[in-house]
């Protein structure tokens, strides 16, 4: 018997999944979620990639508020995931080059 896959693993997330582990360059991401997304989604997920990168790099809360615009609230919940997570920021931060601080 197969464990039960997450409820937020849904076929349809699943096939997102596959469409973009598909793309095979940085112009092929940027078409695919230009797409997919609004700008407002877009400039999100960036924000909160930012501010994952920033915390990795032991960045203060109030300095990450201050440079990307995102609220504590933001930032802690960012936090939350980095570090009790799924493992997916630390997964991505090991594979990108390091952040040249802002």
């Amino acid at each position: 018997m197969q464990p039960a896959v997450e409820e937020w693993r849904t076929k349809p997330i699943d096939a997102l999944l596959d469409a973009i582990v598909s793309l095979e360059s940085r112009e092929e991401a940027a078409a695919y979620l230009r797409d997919l997304c609004t700008l407002g989604e877009l400039q999100a997920l960036a924000q909160r990639w930012q501010v994952a990168r920033l915390l990795d790099h032991g960045i203060s809360y109030t300095e990450i508020a201050t440079i990307t615009g995102a609220s504590t609230a933001t930032i802690t919940r960012i936090a939350a995931w980095l570090h009790h997570g799924m493992g997916g920021y630390k997964l991505v931060l090991g594979r990108v080059p390091p952040l040249v601080r802002p």
